[in-house]
C-alpha cells in the first residue's frame, strides 16, 4: 500500500510543480519522514472512519498533499501527528458531508466457499456489524471514538488532535459509546433476522 499511495503523492506533487529541491531546505526530508512514519496509521484511521479502503487511500493522499503544501510554506508543528490526524479528520468529515449518505457495508459471507469455517463467517459478520454501527455515528462522535478506542489515543491526545477541550472530548466519547451501543444492537438484530431467513 505504501508504494501505491507514495506514487500517487509523488505524481500529485509533480502535477503541482513540486519536485525535489523546491521549497525550504529539508522540506522533502521532513515530508519523507512524516510520510513514512504516519502514512499507514492515517490510512488505517481513515479506513475505520469511512469504511472504504479506496476512499481512505484518497483521503490519505489529500492529507499528505496538505502537509507538503504546509511545509513548502514554512509551517512547522509542535506535534505533527496531531496536526495530520486533525487534517485527516476534517477531510473525512467534509467527505461525509458531501456524500450525505450513511455508508452501510453489506452483510455477506467471507470470500471463498460457503463450506468455510463458521468461525471466520462469524468474525466477518461481527467486523461488518461493528463497521456498520460506526458508520451510523455522525463524524462529530465517530472521530473521537475511533481515535480513542481503535487508535489508542488518550483523552488528552484526542483533545489536542481535534482542537477541543478535554471535557468536550469526554462528553463526545460518552455520547458516542451510547450511540454505538444502540447502533450495534440494531445491527445484531438485523443479522439475526438475515440468518434466520437463510
Amino acid at each position: 500500500m505504501v508504494n501505491g499511495i507514495c506514487d500517487l503523492v509523488v505524481l500529485s506533487l509533480v502535477l503541482l510543480g513540486r519536485t525535489r529541491g523546491v521549497g525550504p531546505i529539508n522540506t522533502n526530508d521532513t515530508f519523507d519522514t512524516l510520510f513514512r512514519q504516519y502514512e499507514e496509521p492515517i490510512c488505517s484511521y481513515l479506513a475505520r472512519l469511512t469504511g472504504d479502503l479506496a476512499r481512505a487511500q484518497e483521503l490519505t493522499q489529500e492529507t499528505f498533499l496538505r502537509a507538503y503544501r504546509a511545509l513548502i510554506k514554512g509551517e512547522r508543528w509542535d506535534n505533527p501527528r496531531a496536526w495530520l490526524y486533525r487534517v485527516a479528520s476534517r477531510l473525512a468529515t467534509d467527505d461525509y458531508r458531501r456524500r450525505k449518505l450513511l455508508q452501510w457495508l453489506p452483510l455477506r459471507a467471507a470470500d471463498g466457499s460457503r463450506n468455510g469455517s463458521r468461525g471466520i463467517e462469524a468474525a466477518t459478520a461481527e467486523r461488518l456489524a461493528v463497521q456498520a454501527a460506526l458508520n451510523q455515528l455522525p463524524p462529530k462522535y465517530r472521530v473521537p471514538l475511533v481515535l480513542h478506542v481503535y487508535e489508542g489515543r488518550t483523552v488528552a491526545e484526542v483533545a489536542e488532535t481535534l482542537g477541543l477541550s478535554i471535557s468536550a472530548v469526554k462528553m463526545r466519547l460518552s455520547r458516542a459509546r451510547e450511540m454505538f451501543r444502540r447502533a450495534y444492537r440494531e445491527q445484531e438484530t438485523s443479522n439475526e433476522r438475515v440468518q434466520s431467513c437463510a
